[in-house]
């Protein structure tokens, strides 16, 4: 495949860098919807939000967790040890984050932000909401390269490479969902384009972050892809599933998540 040969000997730093930026880039395509509407249709967006969830449900096993259990075999851990502990830390670790961070999800009061307290916008709440989501998916591709960078027969270029796909195209829905709320809070067009697509920045930190802490300890590596997966799973559940459902559309959002399973599994088994 041509866009996996062109990531061939490049420095695993600088892959990661690159595949966040396309997710990034994804992210801002997805907010430059607010240039054609005011807002979205509460069932086209629940959709899209199921689909991101499936997305993301789909890289933690097959991207994330299934190389971690494959990597300590090779190495003669016992194989569950580093899936569970790092699985379980990444959890721990976004709700920390998640507990600290100020956020407010999509269609929700101001009076229901969560984090400390903060007299921030509600704007600024609703993009630090969606940076929440990203993080995690920035730090999964991240990982990704560098264990490919790390030799392991169980990482692949092409699968690193597949999981940047699969988080990009659950970046457009998401960046979408950011901007028009902001828009249909009375935000300019630009400004609001401009905040959703500032909430996949973090995501290019995050990858490089990722990458560079796998190459200078590969030992942690099993750990540090079930992290990622836990971290996901984590959005997932706290946040993305239940902003989709509501409004109770929960047969779209259902379906949306089935589609977005379904579309990072055919990705990551068909290039990894």
């Amino acid at each position: 495949m041509a866009i996996v040969d062109w990531f061939v000997g490049r420095d695993p730093i600088f892959q990661a860098l690159l595949a966040t930026c396309f997710t990034w880039f994804m992210t801002a395509a997805g907010s430059a919807v607010v240039f054609g509407f005011k807002s979205i249709n509460r069932k086209v967006l629940d959709g899209m939000l199921g689909f991101a969830a499936g997305v993301m449900i789909a890289a933690s096993f097959w991207s994330l967790l299934a190389p971690a259990i494959q990597m300590a075999e090779e190495a003669g851990q016992a194989p569950w040890i580093p899936a569970v502990i790092g699985f379980l830390l990444g959890g721990v670790f976004l709700r920390l984050i998640d507990r600290i961070l100020p956020h407010l999800h999509v269609g929700l009061p101001s009076e229901e932000a969560e984090g400390l307290p903060t007299r921030w916008h509600k704007s600024i709440l609703l993009v630090l909401a969606i940076t929440l989501h990203n993080f995690p998916e920035g730090l999964a591709v991240g990982v990704a390269f560098g264990a490919v960078s790390a030799g392991m027969p169980a990482a692949t270029l092409a699968g690193a490479v597949a999981l940047a796909l699969g988080i990009g195209i659950q970046n457009f829905p998401e960046g979408a969902a950011v901007s028009v709320p902001l828009r249909r809070e009375g935000l300019g067009r630009f400004k609001s384009f401009w905040y959703g697509q500032m909430s996949g920045v973090v995501e290019p930190i995050a990858g490089v972050l990722g990458a560079a802490a796998v190459i200078i300890a590969r030992p942690i590596l099993p750990y540090a892809l079930a992290f990622a997966a836990g971290a996901m799973i984590f959005v997932v559940v706290e946040d993305i599933i239940p902003e989709s459902q509501q409004d109770k559309n929960t047969d779209i959002s259902t379906m949306g998540a089935m589609l977005g399973f379904a579309v990072m599994m055919t990705l990551d088994v068909a290039l990894g």
